[in-house]
């Protein structure tokens, strides 16, 4: 089929499995798992607003890291939940490009947001005098929209390259939403060059805040290492730890997911690691933050008893 007939395909979405069996206990699976994650985030976005005392930079970044979470899982897991009762299991190719743009927009803004969280860790714990003069509302308003300008052009660029792209024979995308390597997979153009752009481009978008973060905390082990007291090292990395297991978990399966070529892309494996990063780890961070911070549970505490009365 030719690029400018493309507006007129539709794509199968062959999702999670193919077993007829299997679908009704996915859609109570990821039913449960997207309420799970629109209710604990907005109760961390609730939780942060009515408490005054979590009104610092590290709680802006974070309700505002819980509401790209909340948009994040939105523009995959409803559609996801329609095609696995649908006998169809269609998405035409402009909702493919609107779907591609947000899933891109809304992860890589999540992964710059981390950064951003690690460079306020970075200031608390190495130059704790200054903090409140380095991290000012107005500069954590523009990391904010530097974050979302950043992404969202990426993610422009990168529909702007596939809607360039000739699709003839299979229209089956095996994946569960449309991402970039299974539609890739679909395309008689030449992809050679798109693989290339894209590779380029991701190992600038996504590599750069990972940089980041791995760069403030080096900096924060070093200053740590030096602190005397044990209680003191435990203190200064505990305010940390939430974080890094977030960290860990989003970036580990993209890593696993997008930085290998296009000949090494194995889709049962992959619908694993996307599944990570798309639904488990939007759901797992409101617990990660709230369990093992005393300030989200106090936080939280305030909420529910503001509700009861």
């Amino acid at each position: 089929m030719n690029n400018h007939s493309s507006s007129t395909l539709d794509f199968i979405l062959l999702g999670l499995s193919s077993n007829p069996q299997m679908q009704k206990p996915l859609f109570a699976i990821f039913f449960i798992m997207y309420l799970v994650t629109v209710v604990g985030n907005v109760l961390i976005i609730l939780a942060i607003r009515s408490d005054s005392r979590l009104h610092t930079p590290m709680y802006f970044f974070l309700s505002n890291l819980s509401f790209m979470d909340i948009c994040f899982t939105t523009v995959i897991v409803p559609k996801m939940l329609v095609n696995l009762l649908s006998e169809t299991k269609t998405i035409s190719y402009v909702g493919c490009l609107v779907q591609m743009y947000f899933f891109m927009g809304l992860g890589n803004t999540d992964s710059y947001l981390l950064a951003s969280m690690a460079i306020d860790r970075l200031v608390a714990i190495c130059n704790p005098l200054h903090y409140d003069v380095v991290m000012r509302p107005r500069r954590c308003l523009f990391m904010l929209l530097g974050s979302c300008t950043i992404s969202h052009l990426h993610a422009l660029f990168r529909v702007l390259l596939m809607s360039r792209l000739s699709f003839c024979a299979s229209h089956v995308i095996k994946h569960f939403f449309c991402d970039t390597q299974p539609v890739l997979k679909l395309s008689c153009s030449d992809t050679s060059s798109s693989q290339i752009v894209v590779m380029t481009e991701t190992l600038a978008v996504i590599v750069t805040p990972f940089l980041c973060i791995l760069f403030s905390y080096l900096r924060i082990i070093v200053t740590v290492l030096r602190i005397p007291s044990a209680a003191g090292k435990w203190k200064a990395f505990s305010t940390c730890g939430s974080h890094l297991t977030v960290v860990c978990l989003f970036y580990g399966s993209i890593i696993y997911v997008y930085f290998r070529p296009l000949s090494m892309y194995s889709v049962v494996k992959d619908r694993v690691a996307t599944v990570m990063y798309t639904v488990v780890t939007p759901m797992m961070n409101p617990f990660i933050y709230s369990l093992r911070n005393k300030d989200m549970k106090r936080g939280l505490r305030k909420l529910m008893g503001r509700v009861h009365s």
